[in-house]
């Protein structure tokens, strides 16, 4: 039997596979299992921050494999207490526990939210209110918290506790925390899985003076936009505002499954021991790799980002076949005439790498991507738009 049969027999049929099998690759270059190259737009849905097998990130990754490859939290490790530094030091922010995805690092927000509820509030203050359109994670918590009722239909009942607001409505947002007994607001900066929509400045400062104004946290969901994704290290970073917990996962750990929580001074010591934890959170090997990654996220490599993604933007924009385009930095969302799953397929055929969300084409690359693969998939992604 060959990948897709075994494939197909033995793992959950969850996941609408296309019929491509990667064996390897190099940077933002993939190899099937049939010897065709493609180019990466996607970076594993914006987790291979410097693409595939980086020189630097195997380096650290391989060398804390010959000293330990776990231990449990009971113990201290070095790479778990140095990445936590890092975090802390680029943000600001004071404390982090670790995970092993986006999912569990916004459970932990939300527990967090609502310990600290409350313990300053009361018990009754347990409401987290966000968005619709939004997306942060599948656990069952993270579903309700989750504003699309096409990811609740199949789980109810959901769990209790998540009312949603219009995104970009101040107004939406101020009505229910007067509503309901509320803990905090949590947001995407960018709605990623939501269809790649951008939250309107003026909102996001809004939502600060209503977290103000009713005492509830502020919690940016980072998953998918940080991590220099969006031409800062973390979205918020663009724009005036300032998070009580900010939560972040996939382009983390450059590959590696990890996910951190960040506590600002006004959260860092709600959790205590016993209130929560994880058995491979802050994993010695992940936090190697992520702090590979997160060290060399500098001004320098945020300046390319954006220089990228001007450069997308400008070519594309107003190009035959394509109607709008959306994001920051290099998580964008392209809008074309064609439907967008054959148009995705059109490009994978032409040797390139796209992804999907809602009724646009997702664009993830690596943030190292080279400009002369960003001109090949822009001159692909023109030449399919006109075609059809």
């Amino acid at each position: 039997m060959d990948t897709f049969s075994i494939d197909k027999q033995y793992i959950a049929n969850t996941y609408s596979r296309f019929d491509l099998n990667i064996k390897s690759g190099k940077g933002s270059l993939l190899k099937a299992s049939d010897g065709k190259e493609y180019i990466d737009m996607g970076a594993g849905i914006a987790t291979n921050i410097f693409g595939i097998a980086d020189d630097k990130w195997v380096e650290a990754v391989t060398g804390q494999l010959t000293l330990i490859q776990h231990s449990s939290n009971l113990y201290y490790t070095d790479p778990c207490a140095n990445l936590a530094e890092m975090l802390c030091e680029k943000t600001g922010m004071k404390k982090v526990f670790f995970s092993n995805s986006g999912a569990e690092a916004n459970e932990c927000a939300i527990k967090t939210a609502r310990k600290w509820a409350a313990e300053t509030k009361g018990e009754k203050y347990n409401t987290i209110v966000t968005l619709k359109n939004s997306f942060h994670g599948r656990t069952l918590a993270t579903l309700a918290a989750t504003g699309q009722d096409v990811f609740h239909k199949d789980f109810l009942p959901l769990t209790p506790g998540f009312v949603y607001a219009e995104a970009n409505n101040a107004d939406s947002v101020e009505e229910l925390l007067k509503a309901d007994n509320c803990a905090a607001v949590m947001i995407e900066v960018v709605q990623g899985e939501g269809g790649v929509n951008v939250l309107d400045g003026d909102f996001l400062s809004s939502l600060t003076s209503l977290a103000q104004k009713y005492n509830v946290l502020l919690i940016t969901d980072e998953v998918q936009t940080g991590n220099g994704r969006c031409g800062e290290l973390y979205a918020y970073m663009n724009y005036k505002i300032k998070p009580d917990i900010i939560t972040t996962a996939k382009g983390l750990g450059g590959g590696l499954p990890i996910g951190a929580t960040m506590f600002s001074e006004k959260t860092a010591d709600v959790l205590t021991p016993g209130t929560h934890g994880s058995t491979f959170g802050g994993n010695p090997i992940c936090c190697a790799g992520a702090a590979s990654i997160l060290e060399r996220i500098d001004g320098e490599l945020l300046s390319c980002v954006r220089k990228k993604s001007d450069y997308i933007k400008s070519r594309l924009t107003g190009a035959p076949g394509i109607k709008a385009i959306s994001g920051l930095g290099l998580l964008l969302g392209v809008e074309v005439e064609a439907d967008p799953s054959e148009y995705l397929q059109e490009c994978m055929k032409n040797g390139l790498l796209v992804l999907k969300a809602k009724n646009k084409i997702r664009l993830t690359p690596a943030l190292n991507i080279p400009d002369e693969l960003l001109e090949k998939a822009c001159d692909i992604m023109l030449n399919i738009a006109a075609r059809k």
